[in-house]
């Protein structure tokens, strides 16, 4: 099963995003606080973070998986390692490397599938 487009999402912008988010966005609605940011879509997913120092703890719902999620995040430098479980049962586990304004993005989860994702600000995702 692949992970959500909302997993994939949070994977690759929380560390570096919560400063910069978007006014007036149509994909999704957003509150933030000094700690919390809470999103919902017009589809019906939402997500929210809550940050503790250097940790990212993020839950959510997929409407289209109707799938419930959390994910934690710890950064540590240029390194930020991550596990989520999902309601049905799969896991993940993976980390993402800042290297100037590259990250590389690396993600395996139970159900047996494994993903390299390399992004730049210039030249997007691969």
């Amino acid at each position: 099963m692949k992970p959500s487009r909302a997993v994939l999402l949070l994977l690759l912008v929380v560390p570096s995003v919560l400063s910069a988010m978007p006014q007036g966005n149509p994909l999704a609605l957003c509150t933030r606080s000094a700690t919390l940011l809470a999103c919902q879509d017009g589809k019906g997913s939402y997500y929210s973070v809550r940050t503790e120092g250097s940790t990212f703890y993020l839950r959510g719902y997929d409407y289209e998986s109707r799938r419930l999620w959390a994910q934690t995040n710890s950064r540590y430098g240029t390194l930020t390692f991550y596990t989520g479980l999902a309601s049905d049962g799969e896991a993940w586990v993976g980390y993402s490397r800042r290297i100037g304004w590259t990250t590389l993005n690396r993600v395996s989860s139970s159900s047996g599938q494994r993903f390299n994702l390399h992004c730049s600000l210039l030249g997007g995702c691969r």
